[in-house]
């Protein structure tokens, strides 16, 4: 994600897909525990639908939205992990694979978790 960006301005913005398809609004950020990066968010797909989350590398921060490079069918399928608890190791390599990314130079680590930053009130 671009450089520069507060996490916490993106709760309550609206996420749109590679096509320009609104998925829905960012409920929640996850940081990364070791360096404190903005890693994940929870987009909020429906009113009465589940938290999708989806990678802010290589999503960008456009105008107002954040704009995730990938298509809205994808996203509604990633695991469904809830939201408000951290991301367990396991559940991050599940969500890299879900969407076709390449781990981290490190890749994670067993005592490696990912934390809430904030939530939508």
């Amino acid at each position: 994600m671009q450089t520069g960006i507060d996490p916490r301005s993106l709760i309550g913005r609206r996420a749109f897909d590679i096509n320009g398809v609104k998925i829905g609004t960012v409920d929640e950020v996850y940081l990364d525990d070791a360096t404190g990066e903005p890693e994940w968010a929870a987009v909020r797909t429906g009113l009465f639908s589940r938290d999708a989350f989806v990678p802010l590398e290589p999503s960008a921060f456009v105008e107002d939205h954040l704009v995730v490079p990938f298509d809205k069918a994808l996203i509604k399928d990633a695991p469904d992990f809830g939201v408000g608890r951290h991301l367990s190791p396991e559940q991050e390599l599940q969500l890299y694979h879900h969407y076709g990314l390449e781990l981290p130079p490190a890749g994670p680590r067993p005592d490696h978790d990912f934390g809430k930053l904030a939530t939508e009130d």
